[in-house]
């Protein structure tokens, strides 16, 4: 099957996050004298797979995130547009922006996704609808109730954690965010809403170092890896 030029990305940077600690905005803080966010980018700008890239932001981040656009070289990022209050509505945004048969959702702030993982996810959607990115739970997950009581404790054979990027038909997508619009439904991912309308999503699994920077201790682990990736290609 070929895989050249199919494929648009949508990569979510709107959000502030509050888990951080910092003034600045997660996805916009330096690793290594370069924002979170372009090295996110750089890695589906190099991809032969990827045609065109959207980037959601703030309204308030359009002008510099152009500006590194320009910077640092990213041909395939075609729109730099505004978000909307909550991920769903910044998501749809996107989606109204993309060009493509095939679009892929992304968290801005995971930027070290491996590229053959992109790409598997892209080839199990193609071949079967909708696929996402995933790894197996390691830690025995327990059901608690809100007084702190546990309640059940599931199988974590059958567990799994939800990563980036997640792959779709366009137009499924966007007919799914639409039907939750209209429903008044808010999903915690993009799949929970492709999911009630009863398309089968596929899970593809991936790797525990695609990681989202949320919090201090996710941004000294981020520079950990970074630091040993340089260490290796050197």
């Amino acid at each position: 099957m070929e895989t050249q030029n199919h494929v648009g990305v949508i990569v979510v940077a709107a959000g502030k996050g509050s888990r951080m600690g910092t003034r600045e905005s997660k996805q916009y803080l330096l690793l290594e004298d370069k924002p979170i966010i372009v090295h996110t980018l750089e890695v589906f700008d190099r991809m032969p797979l990827v045609k065109e890239i959207v980037l959601v932001t703030g309204a308030d981040d359009i002008d510099r995130c152009a500006g590194w656009v320009s910077r640092y070289g990213l041909r395939k990022v075609i729109k730099v547009i505004s978000g909307g209050r909550e991920r769903q509505q910044s998501v749809y945004k996107g989606l109204l922006a993309i060009g493509t048969e095939w679009v892929m959702v992304h968290d801005g702030v995971r930027p070290f996704v491996e590229p053959e993982h992109v790409e598997a996810c892209y080839r199990k959607a193609v071949n079967t609808g909708a696929a996402v990115l995933a790894v197996k739970v390691k830690d025995t997950i327990k059901q608690v109730s809100e007084s702190g009581m546990i309640e059940a404790t599931p199988d974590r054979r059958s567990l799994w954690a939800i990563h980036t990027p997640q792959a779709f038909r366009l137009s499924d997508l966007r007919k799914a965010h639409e039907q939750a619009e209209a429903d008044g439904f808010t999903g915690t991912d993009d799949s929970m809403l492709v999911e009630r309308m009863g398309i089968p999503v596929n899970v593809v699994e991936g790797s525990y170092t695609n990681i989202k920077i949320t919090t201090p201790e996710d941004l000294e682990y981020a520079a950990f890896m970074l630091k040993h990736r340089g260490e290796k290609n050197t």
